[in-house]
Protein backbone atom coordinates (compact mmCIF):
# COMPACT_ATOMS: atom_id res chain seq x y z
CA UNK A 1 0.00 0.00 0.00
CA UNK A 2 1.27 3.47 -0.92
CA UNK A 3 1.84 5.65 2.13
CA UNK A 4 0.97 9.35 2.32
CA UNK A 5 4.68 10.19 2.30
CA UNK A 6 5.26 8.14 -0.85
CA UNK A 7 2.25 9.75 -2.51
CA UNK A 8 3.50 13.23 -1.62
CA UNK A 9 6.96 12.34 -2.90
CA UNK A 10 5.49 11.35 -6.28
CA UNK A 11 3.49 14.60 -6.43
CA UNK A 12 6.56 16.68 -5.59
CA UNK A 13 8.61 14.87 -8.25
CA UNK A 14 6.09 16.09 -10.84
CA UNK A 15 5.62 19.58 -9.40
CA UNK A 16 9.16 20.60 -8.44
CA UNK A 17 11.96 20.20 -11.01
CA UNK A 18 14.58 20.16 -8.25
CA UNK A 19 12.98 17.33 -6.24
CA UNK A 20 15.00 14.38 -7.53
CA UNK A 21 18.24 16.28 -6.98
CA UNK A 22 17.61 16.88 -3.29
CA UNK A 23 19.39 14.79 -0.68
CA UNK A 24 17.39 12.28 1.34
CA UNK A 25 17.51 14.63 4.35
CA UNK A 26 16.31 17.60 2.29
CA UNK A 27 13.42 15.56 0.90
CA UNK A 28 12.49 14.38 4.40
CA UNK A 29 12.51 17.94 5.73
CA UNK A 30 10.23 19.11 2.94
CA UNK A 31 7.86 16.16 3.33
CA UNK A 32 7.78 16.46 7.12
CA UNK A 33 6.54 20.07 6.97
CA UNK A 34 3.97 19.50 4.22
CA UNK A 35 0.26 19.04 4.67
CA UNK A 36 -2.57 18.08 2.35
CA UNK A 37 -5.65 20.21 2.97
CA UNK A 38 -9.10 20.77 1.54
CA UNK A 39 -10.24 24.39 1.47
CA UNK A 40 -13.87 25.47 1.38
CA UNK A 41 -15.10 28.07 -1.07
CA UNK A 42 -14.42 31.61 0.13
CA UNK A 43 -11.93 30.52 2.78
CA UNK A 44 -8.77 32.57 3.26
CA UNK A 45 -5.63 30.43 3.03
CA UNK A 46 -2.94 33.12 3.27
CA UNK A 47 -3.41 36.34 5.21
CA UNK A 48 -0.90 38.99 4.21
CA UNK A 49 2.51 38.92 5.82
CA UNK A 50 2.34 35.51 7.50
CA UNK A 51 4.63 32.79 6.14
CA UNK A 52 2.02 30.19 5.26
CA UNK A 53 4.20 28.20 2.88
CA UNK A 54 4.38 27.19 -0.77
CA UNK A 55 0.89 26.31 -1.99
CA UNK A 56 0.49 23.66 -4.69
CA UNK A 57 -3.00 23.52 -6.19
CA UNK A 58 -4.19 19.97 -6.85
CA UNK A 59 -7.76 20.89 -7.79
CA UNK A 60 -10.07 23.90 -7.58
CA UNK A 61 -8.89 27.50 -7.91
CA UNK A 62 -7.36 30.22 -5.75
CA UNK A 63 -7.36 34.00 -6.07
CA UNK A 64 -4.30 36.09 -5.18
CA UNK A 65 -5.05 39.72 -4.40
CA UNK A 66 -3.84 42.85 -2.63
CA UNK A 67 -5.90 44.77 -0.10
CA UNK A 68 -5.84 48.54 0.44
CA UNK A 69 -6.11 50.24 3.84
CA UNK A 70 -9.69 51.13 2.89
CA UNK A 71 -10.54 47.48 2.28
CA UNK A 72 -10.60 47.61 -1.53
CA UNK A 73 -8.99 44.62 -3.19
CA UNK A 74 -7.48 44.04 -6.62
CA UNK A 75 -7.03 40.59 -8.13
CA UNK A 76 -3.42 39.96 -9.17
CA UNK A 77 -3.86 36.47 -10.59
CA UNK A 78 -5.74 33.21 -10.21
CA UNK A 79 -4.28 29.74 -9.71
CA UNK A 80 -5.64 26.46 -11.03
CA UNK A 81 -4.69 22.77 -10.98
CA UNK A 82 -0.93 22.33 -11.06
CA UNK A 83 -0.16 25.98 -10.27
CA UNK A 84 2.14 27.00 -7.42
CA UNK A 85 1.89 30.05 -5.16
CA UNK A 86 5.36 30.99 -3.93
CA UNK A 87 4.69 34.41 -2.39
CA UNK A 88 2.64 32.80 0.37
CA UNK A 89 6.06 31.68 1.65
CA UNK A 90 7.05 35.28 2.34
CA UNK A 91 9.90 34.27 4.65
CA UNK A 92 11.74 32.98 1.57
CA UNK A 93 11.88 36.50 0.10
CA UNK A 94 13.41 39.01 2.49
CA UNK A 95 13.36 41.82 -0.11
CA UNK A 96 9.63 41.59 -0.87
CA UNK A 97 7.84 44.04 1.40
CA UNK A 98 4.24 44.00 0.16
CA UNK A 99 1.52 41.62 1.34
CA UNK A 100 -0.67 39.40 -0.80
CA UNK A 101 -3.76 37.49 0.25
CA UNK A 102 -4.96 34.13 -1.06
CA UNK A 103 -8.58 32.94 -1.01
CA UNK A 104 -10.17 29.79 -2.35
CA UNK A 105 -12.69 30.52 -5.12
CA UNK A 106 -14.24 27.08 -4.88
CA UNK A 107 -13.71 23.89 -2.92
CA UNK A 108 -10.02 23.30 -3.51
CA UNK A 109 -7.52 20.57 -2.77
CA UNK A 110 -4.02 21.87 -1.98
CA UNK A 111 -0.68 20.83 -0.59
CA UNK A 112 1.18 23.37 1.56
CA UNK A 113 4.92 23.08 2.06
CA UNK A 114 5.97 24.73 5.33
CA UNK A 115 7.29 28.24 4.64
CA UNK A 116 10.19 28.21 7.10
CA UNK A 117 11.39 24.82 5.91
CA UNK A 118 11.21 25.91 2.27
CA UNK A 119 13.04 29.15 3.07
CA UNK A 120 15.81 27.24 4.85
CA UNK A 121 16.08 24.82 1.94
CA UNK A 122 16.33 27.63 -0.62
CA UNK A 123 19.09 29.25 1.41
CA UNK A 124 21.37 26.22 1.17
CA UNK A 125 20.27 24.74 -2.17
CA UNK A 126 20.89 26.78 -5.32
CA UNK A 127 18.38 24.82 -7.43
CA UNK A 128 15.58 25.51 -4.97
CA UNK A 129 16.50 29.21 -4.81
CA UNK A 130 16.49 29.50 -8.61
CA UNK A 131 13.12 27.76 -8.78
CA UNK A 132 11.66 30.12 -6.18
CA UNK A 133 12.99 33.20 -7.98
CA UNK A 134 11.81 32.04 -11.40
CA UNK A 135 8.35 31.23 -10.04
CA UNK A 136 8.17 34.65 -8.36
CA UNK A 137 9.31 36.31 -11.60
CA UNK A 138 6.51 34.56 -13.48
CA UNK A 139 4.05 35.90 -10.92
CA UNK A 140 5.36 39.47 -11.27
CA UNK A 141 5.14 39.23 -15.06
CA UNK A 142 1.48 38.31 -14.72
CA UNK A 143 0.92 41.17 -12.26
CA UNK A 144 2.51 43.63 -14.70
CA UNK A 145 0.11 42.40 -17.38
CA UNK A 146 -2.80 43.04 -15.00
CA UNK A 147 -1.49 46.54 -14.22
CA UNK A 148 -1.02 47.28 -17.92
CA UNK A 149 -4.64 46.35 -18.60
CA UNK A 150 -5.99 48.45 -15.72
CA UNK A 151 -3.87 51.51 -16.49
CA UNK A 152 -3.74 51.60 -20.27
CA UNK A 153 -6.53 49.51 -21.83
CA UNK A 154 -10.13 50.46 -22.44
CA UNK A 155 -12.74 48.48 -20.48
CA UNK A 156 -14.28 46.88 -23.58
CA UNK A 157 -10.90 45.44 -24.59
CA UNK A 158 -10.18 44.26 -21.03
CA UNK A 159 -13.57 42.55 -20.81
CA UNK A 160 -13.05 40.88 -24.19
CA UNK A 161 -9.64 39.58 -23.06
CA UNK A 162 -11.10 38.36 -19.77
CA UNK A 163 -13.97 36.46 -21.41
CA UNK A 164 -11.69 34.85 -23.99
CA UNK A 165 -9.23 33.80 -21.27
CA UNK A 166 -12.03 32.27 -19.21
CA UNK A 167 -13.50 30.18 -22.01
CA UNK A 168 -10.00 29.04 -22.98
CA UNK A 169 -9.41 27.84 -19.40
CA UNK A 170 -12.73 26.06 -18.96
CA UNK A 171 -13.27 24.75 -22.49
CA UNK A 172 -16.83 26.10 -22.39
CA UNK A 173 -18.30 29.08 -24.23
CA UNK A 174 -20.17 30.05 -21.07
CA UNK A 175 -18.43 31.99 -18.31
CA UNK A 176 -20.21 30.96 -15.12
CA UNK A 177 -19.39 34.03 -13.09
CA UNK A 178 -21.53 36.86 -11.74
CA UNK A 179 -21.02 40.46 -12.79
CA UNK A 180 -19.72 41.09 -9.27
CA UNK A 181 -17.08 38.38 -9.60
CA UNK A 182 -15.96 39.57 -13.03
CA UNK A 183 -15.64 43.13 -11.74
CA UNK A 184 -13.53 41.91 -8.82
CA UNK A 185 -11.22 39.95 -11.10
CA UNK A 186 -10.89 42.90 -13.47
CA UNK A 187 -10.37 45.51 -10.74
CA UNK A 188 -13.44 47.49 -11.75
CA UNK A 189 -16.88 48.37 -10.38
CA UNK A 190 -19.81 45.99 -10.85
CA UNK A 191 -22.01 48.71 -12.33
CA UNK A 192 -19.40 49.57 -14.95
CA UNK A 193 -18.87 45.92 -15.91
CA UNK A 194 -22.64 45.33 -16.08
CA UNK A 195 -23.03 48.24 -18.50
CA UNK A 196 -20.26 46.88 -20.71
CA UNK A 197 -21.75 43.38 -20.69
CA UNK A 198 -25.09 44.91 -21.69
CA UNK A 199 -23.30 46.67 -24.55
CA UNK A 200 -21.70 43.37 -25.63
CA UNK A 201 -25.16 41.75 -25.60
CA UNK A 202 -26.52 44.56 -27.77
CA UNK A 203 -23.64 44.10 -30.21
CA UNK A 204 -24.34 40.39 -30.50
CA UNK A 205 -21.01 39.35 -28.97
CA UNK A 206 -22.46 37.52 -25.96
CA UNK A 207 -25.69 36.53 -24.31
CA UNK A 208 -26.25 37.01 -20.59
CA UNK A 209 -28.44 34.99 -18.20
CA UNK A 210 -28.47 33.70 -14.64
CA UNK A 211 -26.35 30.81 -15.86
CA UNK A 212 -23.56 33.14 -16.89
CA UNK A 213 -22.29 34.91 -19.98
CA UNK A 214 -22.09 32.93 -23.23
CA UNK A 215 -19.75 34.03 -26.00
CA UNK A 216 -21.54 33.76 -29.36
CA UNK A 217 -19.17 35.65 -31.66
CA UNK A 218 -15.57 34.67 -30.90
CA UNK A 219 -14.01 36.20 -34.05
CA UNK A 220 -15.37 39.67 -33.27
CA UNK A 221 -14.48 39.32 -29.59
CA UNK A 222 -10.91 38.36 -30.54
CA UNK A 223 -10.71 41.35 -32.86
CA UNK A 224 -11.86 43.62 -30.02
CA UNK A 225 -9.30 42.04 -27.67
CA UNK A 226 -6.58 42.98 -30.15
Amino acid sequence: MTTETERLSDIFADAFPFWNNLTDNEQRDMLRTSQHIKINRGMNIHDGNECTGVILVRSGSLRIYMLSDEGKDITLCRLFEGDICILSASCAFSNITFDVFVDSEEESDCIIVGGCAFAALSEKNEEVKIFALETALGFFSEVMWVMQQILFMSLDRRLAIFLLDEIAKTGSDTVKLTHEQIAKYMGSAREVVSRMIKYFVGEGLVTSSRGGITVIDKPRLRKLAG
